[in-house]
């Protein structure tokens, strides 16, 4: 079991750095430091800008969290008397040859370009032309700066030109290298790395490696000639030979091929077998002596590795070995990367970190561990899952995994001890997923259900905007009926809940309301009342609340109609009626609109629910609050001769009177301007009787929350005018008087609470 420490060394809530955050600014920013150039088009430094190399590196590092790096970036580079580059680290890019030339230029150290897609074969010459001080070059998947012509190279003697450089990794599927050239000017090289690259059998060629200390030749095929090559490198402290594909991994009289191997490297300490049968079957072997006789009688579950049972090595990659060696107990290392257990299972993560198809399975088996155990290693599995996420957004199968093991951790008994730190990378590790991946049903649902273990709208309202477009985006598919479906409309109608209008309007601007009617549409065509039905009304509720263009955007979308199809289809749907009167009460807030409400069936329909029970008073309470509003505007704004405007004014005041002063209730004012703006329409105290009812009931049940409410939008001031007013009757000034009581009995109570906490006041 791990120590407290360890499990929660991530869960860090200190700031962001000053640097951060301005890099992050500057990020967000780029006008702060760049401006366009009206020749090229492309972005340049403004004129007064230098960047040291901390700088430029960091940048250029930030800017890749969130975005891609085009030649637009690339051009920021360019003049190298206010900019500097040691390292270039290029991952997902859209630079060009050019792009990539502004760059090296620089004369960097380290290069590393993955998944470059739109670098072509002329751009090794670039890299060879300013090559002088490059000691690390990596060349990753999806980057064809290396081309086949053979012929080229073997004219020109070389293909990579650069004398200093001592590490090297080229992983291209199926590339064919031809070492000799390829190496022939690198006799300085120490790391060497041709993940996936076919051996073309003339690996024996390279024969100048004397400095060679990590050789990684992980899927390539194997033949006899590689394994006598390797073992004449007797400077090796790293080999991996490991295969993805188990089938690939097959070798001939494999115990032999593995003690050749160990006994030809005596300077090995670390290698990777994984995916192969070099463990043997498990039969334990006996250490001999060189006379053939048992050397103190020491097992070895793993016959090649029994001259090391003295010496272990320091690391062992036996993933997905033949016949489950990581599962054998006498093994001759320190540690091991397998399946057999949750310390083996995070090895593995993290040393195949860089192979996708490896890495898809480990965090499978990660995902299993904590579905169905108690995990010691928190902090290090969350540590591998959010690094696995980041670096292969675009692998399905990584996010599929790594997201069902981050809603397992995130659900467990540590997760209010996440700091915000890590909950935001949590947050945004799971929308880069889900974003990427949209059309898929399974990261969809995990990403959603992960999301619902945080504190919504809380905990993600720094990815507001980007949250809201992905589940807008899995309620758009009527055809993903299901699941995923429910739990994205119950997030966004959470995401509609307590926030102000400029979230709001950014929910209607992305179409919220049309995709709430299209699904309402659909149940409406089906005759099906389900919890998508009612939280698409709630959601639409909460989207209208004091946002006026969302309230049109809901007219104009016929949303009437539907109001009308839901309320003859469903008549006894409590939970929906309450919902569908909830939004209608907004719209009726907003004068502008009031006058597309004034319609004979629309009244008709809203003068019958006043005296509906349904769900207690609420449907009860928004009809005649939209009734209330529409009367505020006067006699003459009432254009209709049925239901008469006195008729339904009378049914008001007999439904207000006959409410339960003290019932609880269940909605939430965020503001009471609307109300107490028809605290001035002393033409019609029916209105008036409506609105300080609504604030004397929610004084009366939820002082702590209305209260201040109603002292802070000068509703107090506005209620003491209404009392001295001829026009209001008894039962009005009654209850302005319940309003202004529990409002002054709350103060009263907050400030014996205050001052009774005072170590200065006096004994009473």
């Amino acid at each position: 079991m791990s120590s407290n420490k360890e499990v929660f060394s991530l869960y860090d809530s200190s700031p962001d750095s000053l640097f951060d955050i301005c890099m992050a600014y500057i990020v967000d920013n780029l006008n702060t430091i760049t401006k366009l150039d009206p020749t090229s088009r492309l972005r340049k430094l403004k004129d007064d800008v230098i960047l040291p190399a901390e700088i430029c590196e960091k940048f250029l590092s930030a800017y890749q969290k969130n975005s891609r790096v085009s030649d637009n970036i690339a051009n920021l580079f360019r003049d190298r008397q206010r900019t500097r580059l040691g390292t270039v680290k290029l991952r997902n890019s859209r630079i060009t040859d050019e792009g990539l030339r502004s760059f090296m230029e620089h004369k960097p150290y380290e290069v590393e370009l993955v998944q470059c897609e739109y670098l072509l074969p002329a751009s090794l010459d670039i890299i060879n032309a300013n090559s002088q001080n490059l000691v690390s070059l990596k060349v990753g998947p999806l980057t064809n700066v290396l081309s086949q012509n053979e012929s080229l190279f073997r004219q020109r003697g070389y293909i990579i030109n650069a004398p200093k450089l001592r590490r090297l990794t080229i992983q291209r599927r199926g590339l064919a290298i031809v070492p000799l050239l390829l190496l022939k000017t690198l006799t300085h090289l120490t790391h060497l790395d041709l993940s996936e690259c076919s051996s073309n059998n003339s690996i024996l060629a390279i024969n100048e490696l004397k400095n060679l200390k990590s050789l990684i030749l992980h899927s390539v095929h194997w033949s006899k000639d590689v394994i006598d090559w390797i073992a004449t490198l007797h400077t090796l402290r790293h080999l991996d030979i490991s295969q993805a594909n188990e089938r690939q991994g097959k070798y001939f009289c494999p115990n032999d091929v593995l003690s050749k191997l160990v006994t030809s490297l005596p300077l090995l300490e670390s290698l990777d077998i994984s995916g192969t049968n070099l463990a043997g079957s498990g039969a334990a072997a006996v250490s001999k002596d060189s006379a053939g006789k048992s050397k103190n009688q020491e097992c070895c579950d793993i016959p090649g590795l029994v001259s090391r049972v003295n010496r272990p090595l320091e690391f062992l990659g036996l993933y997905g070995t033949h016949h489950g060696a990581c599962k054998r107990h006498d093994i001759p290392a320190k540690v091991i990367s397998g399946d057999a257990n949750e310390e083996q299972i995070l090895t593995a993560a993290t040393a195949y970190m860089e192979r996708p198809a490896m890495l898809a399975r480990v965090l499978n088996d990660l995902y299993y561990l904590f579905r169905y155990e108690n995990n010691a290693y928190v902090g290090r599995a969350l540590c591998v899952v959010l690094d696995a996420m980041d670096q292969h957004v675009l692998e399905k199968h990584i996010q599929i995994s790594g997201s069902a093991t981050l809603f397992y951790i995130v659900k467990g008994k540590e997760k209010d001890r996440i700091g915000i730190k890590l909950k935001r990378r949590i947050i945004s590790a799971l929308l880069d997923g889900m974003e990427a991946h949209l059309g898929d049903d399974t990261m969809m649902r995990n990403g959603c259900l992960t999301l619902c273990q945080f504190k919504i709208p809380t905990d993600v309202m720094f990815e507001y905007e980007r949250v809201v477009q992905i589940l807008l985006s899995g309620v758009a598919d009527l055809n993903q009926e299901g699941f995923v479906q429910r739990i994205a409309i119950y997030l966004l109608n959470s995401l509609a809940c307590q926030v102000d209008g400029k979230q709001k309007r950014f929910l209607g601007n992305n179409g919220a309301i049309g995709k709430m009617l299209n699904l309402i549409s659909d149940r409406l065509e089906r005759r099906i009342c389900d919890d998508v039905l009612e939280v698409a009304w709630s959601t639409m509720w909460n989207v209208t609340d004091e946002t006026p263009q969302n309230c049109q955007r809901f007219l104009e979308n016929r949303g009437m109609e539907y109001f009308l199809a839901c309320l003859k289809s469903f008549p006894d749907k409590e939970e929906l009626l309450r919902n569908m009167m909830g939004l209608l009460g907004n719209v009726a807030e907003v004068a502008e609109l009031r006058p597309q409400l004034m319609d004979k069936l629309f009244l008709t329909v809203f003068y019958e629910l006043l005296d509906s029970c349904s769900d207690g008073i609420e449907v009860s309470y928004n009809a005649a609050g939209v009734l209330a509003h529409m009367a505020s505007d006067g006699p003459q704004a009432w254009t209709v001769d049925e239901p008469a405007r006195e008729a339904v004014l009378a049914r008001v005041a007999a439904a207000v009177d006959r409410w339960d002063l003290k019932a609880e209730r269940n909605i939430n004012y965020r503001s009471f301007e609307p109300i107490l703006s028809l605290l001035n329409a002393h033409h019609t105290p029916q209105c008036q009787h409506w609105a300080v009812w609504a604030l004397a009931n929610l004084t009366t049940v939820y002082p702590e929350k209305y209260c201040n409410l109603v002292e802070a939008e000068g509703g107090l001031k506005l209620l003491k005018e209404l009392l001295l007013h001829p026009a209001p009757y008894k039962l009005i000034k009654d209850l302005a008087h319940v309003v202004i009581d529990n409002c002054s009995q709350y103060a009263v109570r907050e400030y014996d609470a205050g001052t009774s906490l005072d170590p200065l006041a006096p004994d009473n």
